[in-house]
């Protein structure tokens, strides 16, 4: 019995402890910047507030302190503080773009949402904004708007306190921290939310829209059906065509009416998922093409970018300029010419590989014929000839006859010309392979090695059947980044290069019904 009654006593001891343990590591877990992997995509709060025509709007669904501890946790060792630092130069910078000092205004009481909303008057051609910051205590926004108001008004200020729909609002024409005095209203919402205006019209018409669920993001049935297929996110962006040339650097005229896309990250990876919605009569070809998964696996040697696109022939116009980058990643005189004519005649599956030392493209063999691109060719100067290479190999050969390098020297060679190639054209392994170098195209036949780092990054995409699907190392990665003027303007925000850091790039759109199913994956560290 007392053997019993001890065996009892330790099961029981036990059973606490590991109770005591499990509940400190779910506490521990839950605290963890970690769980932003894992964080659900839910309604902002602040979208109540938000016009459903808003020309962007963009919610952080996190405190302002947890990317930056996140980011310091998933870096290799070295990197750590380097991660932390860019991350916590671009939220500072991002304040300080709208006039705040994170630091000194906002860190000691900013909860886990922060919203932003462009609106736009295409009439004046003026665009005003709303910046919604939520508390994580009772009294931080109070405190907030009264160091707010009290600096501004010591500064020469003149305040005007009213009422609108039952809301205290405070306006008054001040400074931001390093701007010139403009428009500026506030209001507090159920004591712990702020709405920061550029003036009491677009804080109005916060007010106005969150009274009737017809006009406001919350209650719109089409943004909710789009969070609950996106899973995760910390943080969410919606934004028109004009936000999407003017703020985000994209332009797709005709194509894009509208983005709504989620970021959350996954490792040392960030992950953008969202859908364009595309106009009338612009979709993308029709997905799950033939024999896609296999021109995929029959290409050979290492590569710097891969590209699966699918029927590139039929795409429509508004999305060819989503193809140029893929012709132009290195250099374009050389490769955007040819690649381009080739790319506009090829049906089916293409896969397209770039290197330092040139491009190569992937087709069936008669997709297109060479026939169908022969005027084209000739167009440029480009004149076939078959060609013998080592090997007992015949191949096609496009080239242009030029003078040589310096037609003013004298003397022995003075007025030769010489041929330089255009493209060349294989076939080999029920596929036909176009390059602008013959050491590709022996490459292609000989070599049995493969770029496996960029085929695991097109198979971590799990989109087989997009439209384009695009992996590339850390030079091309960069390349397109730098390219694109929304990076520049976020680099911009934090002070310093952000594409430095990048190791991969992945990129995936597959048409979804009326829209096209985006996703992009950015590799950080070493």
């Amino acid at each position: 019995m007392k053997a019993r009654r001890f065996l009892a006593v330790v099961l029981a001891v036990t059973l606490l402890l590991l109770g005591l343990g499990a509940g400190a590591w779910w506490l521990v877990w839950q605290r963890s910047p970690l769980q932003l992997q894992h964080r659900p995509l839910v309604p902002p709060r602040s979208a109540r507030f938000v016009p459903r025509d808003a020309a962007l709007s963009f919610y952080l669904l996190s405190d302002a302190e947890q990317p930056v501890a996140y980011a310091r946790a998933v870096a290799p060792p070295r990197q750590r503080r380097q991660a932390g630092e860019a991350i916590a130069g671009l939220r500072d910078g991002a304040f300080a773009a709208a006039g705040l000092d994170y630091r000194g205004e906002l860190a000691s009481w900013l909860g886990e949402e922060t919203g932003l909303w462009l609106l736009e008057d295409p009439g004046r051609g003026t665009t005003g904004w709303v910046l919604a910051l939520s508390s994580r205590d009772g009294d931080g926004a109070r405190r907030f708007l009264q160091r707010f108001w009290q600096t501004r008004s010591l500064a020469g200020t003149e305040l005007q306190i009213s009422s609108y729909r039952g809301m205290g609002l405070i306006s008054g024409r001040g400074a931001l921290v390093g701007r010139e005095p403009m428009p500026l209203a506030t209001a507090l919402i159920d004591d712990d939310l702020v709405l920061l205006a550029s003036g009491r019209g677009a804080l109005e018409q916060a007010l106005d829209v969150s009274q009737i669920d017809d006009l406001n993001q919350a209650a719109d049935p089409a943004l909710r059906r789009r969070l609950d297929a996106l899973g995760p996110g910390t943080a969410l962006l919606t934004a028109r065509p004009s936000a999407l040339q003017r703020w985000l650097g994209t332009d797709l005229p005709g194509t894009a009416s509208a983005l709504v896309a989620a970021l959350h990250p996954e490792g040392r990876e960030l992950v953008l998922e969202g859908w364009l919605a595309s106009a009338p009569g612009a979709a993308l070809p029709p997905q799950g093409q033939a024999g896609s998964a296999d021109l995929v696996q029959a290409v050979h040697a290492e590569a710097d970018a891969l590209a699966l696109v699918q029927d590139p022939a039929h795409w429509p116009a508004s999305w060819k300029p989503v193809l140029e980058p893929l012709v132009a990643a290195f250099d374009e005189e050389r490769a955007g010419a040819v690649a381009s004519i080739l790319l506009a005649a090829a049906d089916g599956p293409v896969l397209w590989r770039q290197g330092a030392d040139g491009w190569l493209l992937g087709t069936a063999p008669d997709h297109p014929p060479a026939a169908a691109v022969e005027a084209a060719l000739r167009e440029r100067g480009l004149v076939e000839a078959p060609l013998a290479v080592p090997g007992g190999a015949t191949v096609q050969a496009w080239t242009r006859l030029q003078a040589a390098a310096d037609p003013q020297r004298r003397g022995k060679g003075a007025g030769q010309v010489q041929a330089s190639l255009g493209v060349a054209r294989s076939v080999g392994d029920g596929w036909a392979w176009w390059s602008d170098s013959l050491t590709l195209l022996g490459e292609q036949r000989q070599s049995r090695s493969q770029p496996r780092p960029l085929l695991a990054r097109l198979q971590s995409l799990e989109r087989p059947a997009a439209s384009l699907q695009w992996a590339g190392g850390h030079l091309p990665a960069q390349e397109l980044l730098q390219r694109w003027s929304g990076w520049r303007l976020l680099s911009a925000l934090a002070g310093q290069p952000l594409a430095e850091p990048v190791q991969g790039l992945g990129l995936a759109l597959e048409p979804e019904g009326e829209a096209v199913r985006l996703q992009v994956r950015l590799t950080y560290g070493a």
